[in-house]
């Protein structure tokens, strides 16, 4: 997306020679004010009260960034530019300036309620990197009083501008994240499905979040660093419901794959007895031997051997 930031281009000047200049300025109102008790230096009580008002002046000049700021450079309401570099500056008294932190940001939001693709209630949380990128669009493009919380006012000091701008990143980031997980379903209920899930989907589910969140925050040029899902859950509501099905479907899952074995043990029994001429057996016999092994190989119990001493 197209910025409208663009970087100060005004006169700058070194700060601590300013701060010099002004405190030698007020000395020298100090020491014409002294010498102006005299009657016939009118002229010097006038030239220390310019003196000292030209070093109010001065000092609402003075400027200190340090590194990940900015500010926000205006000239009577008219945006001139981002000043960003690091140090202590002396720019244009009329210009008012807002300072901004570019520092990287950590957001871990609590888990939120939400519905699954299948209307299933789900509890997801999400944790988001994110820092201010575009100074124009972030004061000017949105506003961040309405963002304070309990409509509080927004000052400004750093410190309650960056509050607000979390405040929008919160809220942004609760509908980014309702938006993606109403788009899958938060387990496979088949196991035979390839369908991606808020459970498997992984670096997958973890990009589409990051791109929704890029997409809704551009426009207060917040640039998103990183988002993934950090927590996953059944709601409190159906969870033990919802352990009891998968505890099912494990069940069902183990039994089929017991059947398979034991059927395969059966046929690899009644091929090698037959081809090693160990025993000759009818249908019937087959059919019992058959059905006696799948119960000694399918049985939850152990079996309990008898000796047959007759005819098999």
């Amino acid at each position: 997306m197209e910025t409208k930031e663009f970087a100060y281009k005004g006169s700058t000047l070194n700060g601590f020679f300013m701060l010099f200049f002004n405190l030698a300025l007020i000395i020298a109102a100090i020491v014409m004010f002294f010498f102006s008790f005299d009657s016939d230096a009118w002229p010097l009580a006038i030239a220390a009260g310019a003196a000292l008002f030209v070093s109010l002046f001065l000092w609402a000049g003075f400027m200190m960034l340090e590194p990940g700021e900015a500010r926000v450079v205006m000239f009577f309401g008219k945006y001139v530019g981002t000043f960003t570099r690091t140090g202590y500056y002396w720019i244009n008294p009329f210009t008012t300036t807002k300072k901004l932190s570019l520092r990287a940001r950590n957001l871990d939001a609590e888990p939120i309620k939400v519905n699954d693709k299948e209307g299933n209630p789900v509890m997801i949380g999400l944790v988001l990197v994110w820092r201010l990128k575009d100074t124009y669009k972030a004061l000017f493009e949105i506003d961040s009083q309405t963002m304070a919380a309990n409509n509080a006012q927004v000052g400004t000091d750093v410190k309650s501008m960056m509050a607000a701008f979390e405040r929008f990143v919160r809220v942004q980031s609760d509908a980014a994240l309702r938006q993606v997980a109403g788009q899958y379903a938060y387990d496979d209920t088949e196991s035979r499905s390839k369908d991606i899930t808020l459970r498997s989907g992984g670096e997958e589910i973890n990009d589409q979040l990051e791109a929704k969140l890029t997409e809704r925050l551009a426009m207060a040029g917040i640039e998103v660093v990183e988002a993934r899902i950090n927590y996953l859950a059944y709601a409190p509501e159906i969870a033990a419901v919802m352990l009891r099905r998968q505890q099912a479907t494990a069940i069902i899952a183990a039994r089929e794959k017991i059947v398979e074995g034991a059927v395969s043990m059966v046929k690899m029994a009644l091929d090698q007895l037959q081809e090693q001429g160990i025993v000759s057996l009818d249908e019937d016999k087959k059919a019992q031997m058959v059905s006696n092994l799948l119960v000694v190989l399918c049985g939850e119990d152990n079996a309990q051997p008898i000796v047959n001493t007759g005819s098999i």
